[in-house]
């Protein structure tokens, strides 16, 4: 996870020996080192990291993990499973990447909105 937390802002952050049920809301970065369940909306980023463990309804930027994640995942950039990282649920984003070694069980929704309107962006510049 070097590469995502170089330069990285975070606004908010769950240590690994504390547990939180309930609702955050960030505008920038968050990482979860110890247990969240409950929902996490908007933000920039959110970084689960190795002793993470997360059951929740997400709706984010970008997520990265590198922990355990349960739920449902709703990214508008994208989607970061790390080789240590562990998924279960749906993901739903434009961009998924997973690393070799990460485990993920459920179902991925590519949003082709986005998607289509990145090459829209890139035919109209490309026209000028």
């Amino acid at each position: 996870m070097n590469k995502i937390e170089t330069g990285m802002k975070i606004s908010g952050f769950i240590d690994k020996e504390t547990e939180i049920n309930g609702d955050i809301k960030f505008k920038e970065n968050f990482r979860i080192d110890g247990v969240f369940k409950g929902k996490i909306l908007t933000g920039g980023g959110l970084i689960v990291g190795e002793t993470g463990e997360v059951d929740a309804d997400i709706e984010v930027i970008s997520i990265a993990i590198n922990g355990r994640v349960k739920g449902s995942i709703k990214a508008k950039e994208k989607v970061e499973i790390f080789s240590k990282g562990r998924v279960i649920g749906s993901v739903a984003t434009p961009k998924l990447i997973i690393e070799d070694g990460a485990f993920f069980q459920g179902s991925c929704q590519m949003e082709m909105k986005s998607l289509e309107s990145k090459t829209r962006e890139t035919e109209v510049k490309s026209v000028k």
